[in-house]
């Protein structure tokens, strides 16, 4: 490198991100314009970043703070009515409905959207990704209740072993042993069985129409006609280089066109403006009122102990994927702005128990449906994660957007081309050459066999040995990092599966909780 190669890039390097901006009019393109502004920011990690001087709002951020709210929405709906199912079933005494499931999750659109959006990743540490929800524990919430555990147990415990984990810097060793090929096959696995699931949920949805109101005529094509039009939507944004517009359009494109079909009856508003309870008290310190469980005790803590090691446990390869799209959409010279997978989980940990503790009942992790889009659209996380944090409290407040963005075609066709497709496209382009096949391929198989995360622990232990993929990889690896750390993490995440039942559905392996 010359030497006023080397003086520029020194100068770039003491000049600060208000030094190095430039407007948008002085970039041929507005790709080049926000190719630039990720290659200069210096966030400040635990200080204090400021618009302006370490960061700047753009259109573009308006996108995944959208995306993420719509998300949300749809997560914390669906995790509150699973609490409220589970504990209703599971305690003789307790009587949890939809009042209950929405009041709390607007509990944690409000403290948590001012706390952990605006405040820890717009201000605090930009490089930490939001904390979101943990989608692959959904399912198991209504186990989790009848195995006796309690949210703010649980709550507790995720949070004590996602902050242990941050500190030895767990997540980050296990982001590096994961080799391309093990990370793409992994993404394709998620996208394409997310895919297949809300086509899927979009049909049932159309054809339940239909059933319920023949006298109407035949509804059941609603559902054809708004996965075809937002496929072509989908396919032209990709074709102009605005793939990044994809939620917003779609998720409004498959409104309209299920009003303009007929399908309006069944969009009903039911929340009504107003702030829920944020009082801890109310929701923790009774039996009669709020959550109606009291406060954990002993044996709440150690039926909740299987679920908060599976839940930390799978955190690793959700932030992994999250962490390869800013790879793949960003630029050269942009480490700086990438996602830092130990931060992101101690904020996550934070979150958690401090989420629950004021009355919320989310199970978290890195927030996905943002930091999709974000990486798609260029941008840094700061600016978008401000904006959805307000997002969400407005929201919140305002009751009935939660409704509209909770009807199936809005929610599912906004799911389907800001999270899973992308996720689709983003492991095929990691699989390049044959070791990455190889590895993918395993991937997918065990992931089909088992379950994702298992899937992934072992594709890390047979790549990092060479068995798969890579065999000059595996011999540049230690000893620690070749065998210890993918079998104690394949060793822990299959005890607490076992523990827990959830590979009973497929093996008829009962819990042993």
């Amino acid at each position: 490198m010359s030497d006023a190669a080397n003086n520029k890039q020194s100068d770039t390097e003491e000049k600060s991100y208000s030094e190095l901006h430039k407007p948008a009019s002085e970039f041929a393109t507005r790709s080049d314009y926000l190719d630039h502004e990720l290659q200069i920011m210096k966030p400040r990690r635990f200080g204090l970043n400021l618009p302006g001087r370490d960061f700047r709002f753009e259109l573009e951020d308006l996108v995944p703070a959208l995306a993420g709210t719509i998300g949300i929405i749809a997560m914390y709906s669906a995790v509150m009515m699973s609490w409220a199912d589970g504990l209703t079933q599971a305690w003789d005494h307790v009587h949890l409905g939809k009042e209950f499931a929405i009041e709390v999750a607007r509990v944690e659109m409000l403290i948590p959207a001012l706390l952990f959006c605006v405040l820890a990743s717009g201000f605090v540490n930009p490089r930490a990704n939001l904390a979101g929800n943990h989608g692959p524990m959904i399912p198991l919430i209504g186990s989790i209740a009848l195995a006796g555990a309690h949210p703010l147990a649980l709550a507790i415990l995720i949070g004590v072993f996602g902050l242990i984990l941050s500190f030895l810097k767990g997540g980050s060793k296990l982001v590096n042993l994961t080799s391309e090929g093990t990370a793409g096959g992994l993404l394709m696995f998620l996208g394409f069985s997310g895919t297949v699931s809300q086509i899927g949920d979009i049909q049932s949805w159309a054809v339940g129409l239909e059933s319920a109101h023949v006298a109407a005529g035949s509804l059941g094509y609603v559902g054809l006609v708004v996965l075809g039009v937002n496929i072509a939507i989908y396919a032209y944004l990709a074709k102009i280089g605005m793939r990044w517009l994809a939620i917003p359009v779609c998720a409004i494109a498959g409104l309209i066109i299920a009003l303009g079909l007929g399908a309006g009856f069944d969009l009903t508003f039911e929340t009504h403006m107003g702030i829920p309870n944020l009082n801890p008290v109310y929701w923790w310190g009774s039996t009669e009122q709020g959550w109606q469980l009291g406060l954990p005790n002993v044996e709440h803590f150690i039926a909740s102990l299987p679920f908060a090691i599976l839940a930390v446990a799978m955190w690793s390869p959700d932030f992994l994927g999250h962490r390869i799209f800013q790879e793949l959409n960003y630029p050269k010279k942009t480490e700086k702005v990438l996602m830092d997978v130990d931060d992101t989980m101690t904020m996550c940990s934070i979150r958690q128990m401090v989420g629950t503790a004021v009355g919320g009942g989310n199970i978290t992790s890195s927030w996905g449906t943002y930091m999709i889009p974000a990486a798609i659209a260029k941008r840094p996380i700061p600016g978008g994660a401000i904006l959805l944090g307000l997002m969400c409290i407005v929201v919140a407040i305002l009751g009935f957007p939660m409704d509209i963005a909770v009807w199936p075609p809005v929610m599912r066709i906004a799911l389907l081309v800001g999270v899973f497709l992308p996720l689709l496209e983003a492991g095929m382009q990691m699989v390049r050459e044959t070791k990455d096949s190889q590895a993918a391929g395993i991937c997918i198989f065990a992931a089909i066999v088992t379950n994702p995360v298992l899937a992934w622990a072992l594709t890390m232990f047979l790549d990092n040995n060479g068995l798969i993929g890579d065999k000059e990889r595996a011999a540049r690896l230690s000893f620690v990092d070749k065998i210890i750390i993918p079998v104690s993490v394949f060793v822990i995440c299959l005890v607490a599966m076992l523990a827990v039942g959830m590979l009973e559905p497929q093996y008829g392996l009962k819990a042993f909780l």
